[in-house]
C-alpha cells in the first residue's frame, strides 16, 4: 500500500463504531479554500448530553438538558477560536491554553509542553489540536496528539505534526484507535483523508460516516483563501 493513499473520510470511518472526537484540517480539491471539521461523539449519558453551540467567540460545547449534567470538567469547553491570522481547533479545554500563548506572542508547540492527557483513567484521553495559520493568500497547520507513554499514566508523550497544503489532501486525527474498554489511544500519523470542493459534500461524508448510537455533533468550516469568505456547516444529534 502506498504511503501517499488517500481515503474518503465515509469509508474511513463507517465501520468504525468509536474513533471519539476527531479533528480534520486540509485544502478543497480546487486549490481554493482552507477546510477544517471537528466532531465529537460519547458513550455515557453524560457525554451523549452535548451540543455544539456558535458565538462570536466561537465554537462550544455545551449542555444539551444541563439537569442531566454529571461532570462538566472535561465535556464542556472551548472547541473553536480564532486570533490573529490564527484559527485553534481542538478537543478540550487547551484551546484557551494555545490562544492564551499565541495571544503573548508563543508558540502552538510551547502551549501544548504545558499541558498533558486528560485524568480520566483508565482511558487516559489524548488531547488532540489543530491550529490554521493563514498567509498571503494560502496557510499552513499543524496538528498535535498529547498521549500517555503507559497504561498507568506515568508520563506524556507529546507529537506535533506540520503541514504544508495540497489541494483535496486533508490529514485526520482522532482520540481512539476503536472501541474498546480501556479505549485504544490513536496511534501512527493523523491519516490522509480527501477534502472535496463542496462543504455539503464534506459535512455529509462525516457526519453518516460517524456511528450513529455514539456521534453527538460536527462543526465543518470552509475559507476562501483569497476573499476569506467563510462557509460554516454545524449538526447537532440532540435538538
Amino acid at each position: 500500500m502506498s504511503v501517499y493513499k488517500t481515503d474518503n473520510i465515509n469509508e474511513l470511518i463507517k465501520d468504525n463504531p468509536y474513533v471519539g472526537r476527531g479533528i480534520i484540517i486540509g485544502k478543497s480539491k480546487d486549490g481554493k479554500k482552507a477546510a477544517f471539521a471537528y466532531f465529537i461523539m460519547g458513550r455515557s449519558e453524560n457525554s451523549r448530553n452535548r451540543i455544539f453551540e456558535e458565538t462570536p467567540e466561537g465554537v462550544f460545547t455545551k449542555p444539551f438538558d444541563v439537569s442531566k449534567v454529571e461532570d462538566p470538567s472535561l465535556i464542556i469547553y472551548s472547541a473553536i477560536k480564532s486570533i490573529d491570522n490564527k484559527t485553534i481547533v481542538t478537543n478540550g479545554d487547551q484551546t484557551d491554553t494555545i490562544y492564551d500563548f499565541i495571544k503573548a506572542g508563543k508558540s502552538f508547540e510551547e502551549s501544548l509542553e504545558t499541558r498533558e492527557f486528560e485524568p480520566d483513567a483508565p482511558n487516559l484521553t489524548p488531547r488532540i489540536s489543530g491550529m490554521l495559520t493563514f498567509n498571503d493568500n494560502d496557510f499552513t497547520y499543524k496538528m498535535s496528539i498529547l498521549k500517555s507513554g503507559d497504561a498507568e499514566g506515568t508520563v506524556c508523550n507529546r507529537y506535533t505534526f506540520s503541514y504544508n497544503p495540497l489541494p483535496g489532501l486533508g490529514h485526520f486525527i482522532h482520540t481512539y484507535n476503536h472501541d474498546g474498554n480501556p479505549i485504544p489511544t490513536f496511534t501512527g500519523e493523523p491519516e490522509r483523508v480527501e477534502i472535496p470542493d463542496d462543504i455539503d459534500t464534506f459535512t455529509n461524508d462525516i457526519w453518516t460516516g460517524l456511528n450513529e448510537n455514539n456521534k453527538i455533533s460536527l462543526y465543518v468550516r470552509y475559507i476562501d483563501l483569497e476573499t476569506k469568505k467563510e462557509e460554516n456547516r454545524l449538526i447537532n444529534k440532540n435538538k
